[in-house]
């Protein structure tokens, strides 16, 4: 059996024809930036995460840019992230000129350990970044009444968990302004790149809406130093489509992982992820440890399943970092799942008897 590590073809094939429908209405409406399909799609989305307000941005990574920027984070301050996150949310803060201060996770949910954060405020933090890492919701009520205690503001990075929630609250609604992506692979993705801003606060909404075009309201009339960050058309109409079936995607990732759980609860030398209390997740990714990650991925391979490693060099030790000085050791939580961290199948369409075949073949591994 093959089952690649992810597929798009059940998930697009299932909307084509309503893509096709709204690629055609695009196509000849002669209207493809900053229109009625991006008014529309941010009304949705705003109403879905319970939110006042959405702005449509190009990417994942501008979001975050535009969201500190809003808060006019700059030089001299530090944003506090996690130290085991994809690299943009740190280059979000290296952006607007702040310094990432990094903070560990919790060894069982992934997700920044809120009983860490604290000792990482000094008196030039301004910010706490929390990142929704591979689905789960970050336990949101306690970083917020550490940030409310501490007078800091809190930028959600919710990339990879659009749905979960937090004490019955979605992700993307808590902090002061909001960042999420749209990449095709997460589980409300476009046909290319795109993200937006959450918030609630109207000021902040309409100077992100001014940073994302050239910092202008009215054109050729430029109020500040703006950034060309725009959500076309296209894609937002995409976004409107795929946003209608996102509950029912999210219950499905759900159940696979219920089938990874289930299946893999009593394999000795894999650790399965645990879902704080409060919480939940939408499993944008199935994320299992072990430390014979490298033997098992080649045997996975050589099985026919494809996995991937969500990720390789935490941000401390990437090349990109290294003027900070961090040498390994630095964050021990964070590079043993960097190590240890191994991303199995898991995608619309995904059927039982290829997860029994994926688990049949780590037990396989796992015996020897």
């Amino acid at each position: 059996m093959q089952v690649p590590f992810l597929s798009f073809n059940e998930m697009n094939q299932s909307i084509k024809r309503e893509v096709m429908v709204a690629f055609e209405q695009f196509f000849d409406s002669n209207s493809y930036v900053l229109g009625n399909r991006l008014r529309l799609f941010e009304n949705e989305y705003a109403n879905f995460n319970g939110i006042a307000h959405c702005v449509g941005i190009s990417n994942g990574l501008e979001a975050l840019h535009i969201a500190l920027k809003t808060l006019n984070i700059g030089k001299g301050d530090e944003v506090i992230v996690p130290s085991n996150t994809y690299i943009a949310t740190v280059m979000a803060v290296s952006y607007v000129g702040a310094t990432p201060v990094f903070a560990e996770p919790d060894a069982l949910t992934y997700n920044i350990d809120p009983l860490k954060i604290e000792e990482k405020i000094t008196g030039r933090t301004k910010c706490i970044m929390p990142v929704h890492l591979y689905g789960q919701s970050c336990e949101m009520d306690k970083i917020m009444d550490i940030a409310k205690r501490h007078g800091l503001y809190v930028v959600e990075d919710n990339a990879q968990s659009q749905g979960a929630v937090c004490m019955g609250k979605m992700t993307g609604s808590f902090g002061n302004i909001n960042a999420t992506s749209f990449y095709p692979g997460k589980n409300l993705g476009a046909l290319g790149d795109a993200g937006a801003i959450t918030t609630n606060d109207a000021a902040l909404a309409g100077r992100a809406e001014l940073l994302r075009n050239y910092g202008s309201k009215e054109k050729y009339y430029n109020e500040e130093i703006g950034l060309n960050a725009r959500l076309d058309e296209c894609q937002a109409a995409i976004l409107s489509i795929k946003l209608k079936y996102l509950e029912e995607w999210n219950k499905e990732r759900n159940r696979i992982a219920g089938w990874y759980m289930e299946q893999l609860k009593e394999v000795t030398g894999i650790i399965l992820p645990e879902v704080a209390d409060n919480c939940t997740s939408v499993y944008h990714l199935f994320v299992i440890r072990t430390a014979k990650r490298s033997n098992l991925q080649k045997y996975l391979a050589e099985n026919g399943i494809g996995t991937l490693i969500h990720y390789p060099v935490p941000p401390h030790l990437q090349k990109a970092y290294s003027y900070l000085n961090y040498k390994p050791g630095s964050f021990p939580i964070a590079e043993n799942m960097a190590a240890t961290c191994l991303s199995l199948p898991l995608y619309i369409g995904l059927k039982l008897d290829e997860v029994t075949y994926i688990c049949d073949t780590i037990k396989n591994f796992c015996s020897k």
